[in-house]
């Protein structure tokens, strides 16, 4: 019993310079390395997931205006801080079924010196009004960098009906 005790002693301690050698299969690509990736310097500014625009005759180049209605009813407004500057969620009632393409559009008109505007539009098709909230509630976030904070007491967001405000 001793001496097979003693063999297995030995033949597990010689297990570990296999484990470590060219002849364990699992060892034969070795282990993986940080390789910097190769960019192409010609083409460094363009980014391959956003479609080039076309020039055209016909196409205005000015950004197109956001066509959205505004929303019914803003029911709550929360300012959510996060490391390097905070989220805005907004949650509103559209008075129609199916609002899409939701966003929040600041107003720099109204904004002021220590006052954030903005308003919370979407694109509504005509169709039923409904008396289930379900359908018609949106919820839309944006997120506001410390830079663009600095100086701000009040965040307002507007509506069709009403407003609601956050402050420091």
């Amino acid at each position: 019993m001793r001496k097979l005790l003693i063999l297995a002693t030995i033949a597990l301690t010689g297990c570990a310079a296999i484990n470590e050698s060219r002849f364990n299969p699992l060892n034969w690509f070795g282990r993986s390395q940080p390789d910097p990736a190769a960019m192409d310097v010609a083409n460094a500014e363009v980014n391959p997931l956003i479609p080039r625009r076309r020039i055209s005759f016909f196409r205005n180049n000015q950004p197109e205006a956001f066509a959205g209605q505004p929303i019914a009813e803003i029911t709550e407004l929360l300012v959510e801080r996060r490391p390097g500057g905070a989220i805005i969620r907004a949650t509103g009632q559209a008075d129609r079924v199916g609002p899409f393409d939701v966003r929040l559009i600041g107003d720099e008109a109204a904004s002021t010196d220590g006052v954030l505007v903005f308003d919370l539009k979407a694109l509504q098709q005509p169709g039923p009004r409904s008396t289930n909230p379900q359908a018609r509630q949106v919820t839309v976030g944006r997120w506001i960098t410390d830079q663009d904070l600095r100086g701000i007491r009040t965040i307002t967001v507007r509506g069709a009906n009403n407003a609601r405000s956050v402050r420091r």
